[in-house]
This record gives C-alpha cells, structure tokens and sequence, in this order.
C-alpha cells in the first residue's frame, strides 16, 4: 500500500491548505522550477479552476486529511446533538483517534486513498477537463516521481466514468459518508449547476440526513 495520506496531504498543499493554490498559480508557466509538490499543485490547479472551492486559501497549518476529518467530525457531532447548523464554529476539533481520522496507520491510509478518489471524481463533476488539460496532467504525473500506485490511482480516477454510487460506496459507516461528502464538498463549486447537481446526488447515494448534510456545509463555509 502505497502512502495515500501523505498523497492526500500533498493534493491539499502539504500541511497547508493556501499552499494549494499558491503552487497552483503558474504551476504550467514555470515548469522548470517545479517541485513535487508544486507540480501537484498544477494538478489539483488544472482539477479546481474557477472559484468556490473552499480547501483554496484557507491558510490552515494542518494536512488535508485533518482539514477533512476535522470539518466531518464537527459537522456530525453537532448533528448527533442537536446543534444549530449556523452556530459559530470556532476552531475545528482534531479529528486524530476518532472514526475520521483512525489512529492506526494502516486505517488511516487506507481512508485517505478513499478520500483522494472522491475528491478526484468531485473535481471533474462539471466535466470541464479537457484532452489538452488532461495531457498536461499526464506529463505532470510522469514527472513528479510517485510511487506508482499512487499514480496510477490518479489516472484510474481520472479516467474512471463519473459514478456518484461507486464514491458512495466507497464509505464504510456513516461517518466515513460524512467524511467522503465533505472531501467533496470542499472541492466543488456550489456555484456550478453541475457540481451542485452532484453533490445532491451524492447525498442521495449516502443516504446522508439532510440537517447532516446542513452542518456539513455551514461548516465548510466557515472555511472562507
């Protein structure tokens, strides 16, 4: 198994979620002073033009993986108690140790592969990648030095048709459909008819409680 949540983390912006897109601006203008990071970045840039992406320039000093399960942890607590949706936030919690965030390495990772491969798929909900973007990412790809597992979940992503059932099903309780709307949810662009249209279908496929669903996106605004 190949480290998916430093994979996650590094599509995110390493352990900075603004790193995202300041490695996105002019990741394809400078390619020559690109590092791995950077051209992850241009990746994720290619994947999340436009605006409404919430993991783009939030500034938080946290991997992606507890930005997420930080943000579905909060939401599904608040739910489960009964709190207002539109209550201040505040700080998010540490999701380490909690069903959103395993302590055990291997649980860990193997959520965080799951998280990539619904962030991937929201991504490209409008259907905006186009052969010329999807040569560039390819390129990007072969010169980023992966693990070859790593890259090849991309490409599979990439390539795979868009499938709100199969990234439903790749939840394994109801807090990980918590978790896998969220990692989408920060992607999308609400503003998009598209996009939104797949989110709600995506609930759908999760069987997500709408005041869940809610609280998921009271607390992604919070993001900025």
């Amino acid at each position: 198994m190949f480290n998916a949540k430093s994979l996650l983390d590094t599509l995110t912006g390493g352990q900075g979620a603004k790193g995202l897109s300041d490695k996105a601006k002019g990741a394809w203008n400078n390619q020559s002073a690109l590092g791995k990071g950077a051209i992850a970045g241009g990746l994720l840039g290619v994947l999340l033009t436009g605006g409404g992406r919430r993991l783009i320039g939030t500034g938080l000093k946290v991997g992606g993986a507890a930005v997420i399960g930080g943000l579905a942890y909060k939401a599904y607590d608040d739910w489960k108690n009964g709190k207002d949706p539109q209550a201040a936030v505040g700080e998010l919690p540490s999701p380490e140790g909690t069903a959103f965030l395993p302590a055990d390495d291997a649980a860990a990772n193997d959520l965080a592969q799951r998280l990539v491969q619904a962030m991937v798929a929201a991504a490209k909900a409008d259907g905006h990648v186009t052969p010329d973007e999807r040569a560039h990412i390819d390129e990007a790809l072969g010169r980023m030095g992966l693990e070859n597992e790593a890259a090849a979940l991309l490409r599979a992503e990439l390539d795979a048709p868009l499938d709100v059932r199969r990234i439903a099903g790749l939840a394994r309780s109801p807090e990980e459909a918590a978790e896998i709307y969220a990692a989408s949810l920060l992607v999308v662009d609400e503003q998009s008819l598209e996009e939104k249209g797949y989110l709600a279908m995506l609930a759908a496929a999760l069987n997500l409680d709408d005041g869940l669903v809610r609280h998921l996106h009271a607390k992604a605004a919070s993001l900025g």
